[in-house]
């Protein structure tokens, strides 16, 4: 199933995609949610529902250009939790500037996140950052807390996949040595365009990720080089921690950041950037 966060005569609502490609407002088919964090709370009890409301039908679908995409969570619950280098081949383009080439464990940090930056919204240009650089990640979301769980069990847990674009301002990442405040001001984290549910993707481990920039590849790899897998990651995490059903991870960005570049080549206003993940559609975003 495909989720989307819809805005229709300026109220925000959850809807799902049909077989045609009709966005339903979950609100037709009976299931009555603020938004997708209270779907996430509720899935279990309401997936059938919309299952069959899609099947029949029987819901009444919103014409296109009578709503606009936002991000599939517009407001996590929580600041997102973040992999750094978890692709072999990023760890060997910035090691001229943070040498990960030795590492042998996962790298976390964690992403604020006031606001998500919908599906052809602006990436904000501050005038304090020139250098401000693309990562495209495959994003999870959990449907369940979660402490203690095994790899082997770590599907039970996700509700879906998403794509998510860890926008950065390379110069206060470097200058503050860490990456909280380089990587979560406001408008770096643009999402979507919607949530596909994990039972939809047959192997999460093996899905062309890529990114451009005004049509210019810049990123090209597959899910299957993470270093870190989705299951072990929610296995590490939850060894000694809670992750609350709604948590948002970001998984990684492969090789190709402007940062690597000889000349970098950081985004500027006007730049479209273009994310996209097979099976999971694409999210572009302009630089404004």
């Amino acid at each position: 199933m495909r989720l989307y966060t819809i805005e229709i005569n300026g109220k925000e609502t959850v809807a799902a995609e049909g077989k045609d490609g009709s966005m339903y407002p979950l609100d037709s088919f009976g299931v009555h949610v603020r938004d997708m964090n209270e779907l996430i709370g509720v899935w279990e009890r309401k997936k059938e529902r919309i299952e069959a409301g899609l099947r029949e039908a029987s819901g009444v679908a919103v014409r296109q250009g009578d709503f606009k995409i936002l991000a599939p969570v517009p407001v996590p619950m929580q600041d997102i939790v973040c992999l750094g280098v978890n692709y072999r081949e990023h760890i060997e383009e910035t090691a001229d500037v943070l040498d990960f080439t030795k590492k042998t464990d996962t790298v976390y940090f964690s992403k604020r996140v006031n606001r998500c930056t919908a599906p052809g919204g602006l990436i904000p240009f501050y005038d304090f950052v020139d250098s401000l650089d693309y990562e495209v990640e495959l994003g999870v979301i959990l449907k369940r807390d979660a402490y203690r769980v095994k790899a082997s069990e770590a599907e039970k847990y996700i509700f879906g996949y998403t794509i998510i674009n860890d926008v950065s301002a390379r110069n206060i990442q470097l200058k503050h040595q860490q990456w909280y405040l380089g990587k979560s001001l406001d408008g770096y984290t643009p999402m979507g365009p919607c949530i596909v549910t994990a039972d939809e993707l047959f192997d999460v481990h093996a899905l062309a990720i890529s990114c451009t920039v005004n049509g210019e590849i810049r990123q090209k790899s597959n899910t299957k080089y993470l270093i870190t897998s989705v299951e072990e990651v929610i296995e590490e995490l939850t060894e000694g921690m809670t992750l609350k059903a709604g948590t948002i991870i970001a998984t990684g960005t492969p090789g190709g950041v402007a940062m690597r570049m000889k000349p970098p080549m950081f985004l500027k206003p006007g730049d479209v950037v273009g994310c996209e993940i097979t099976g999971i559609g694409r999210l572009e975003n302009t630089v404004g």
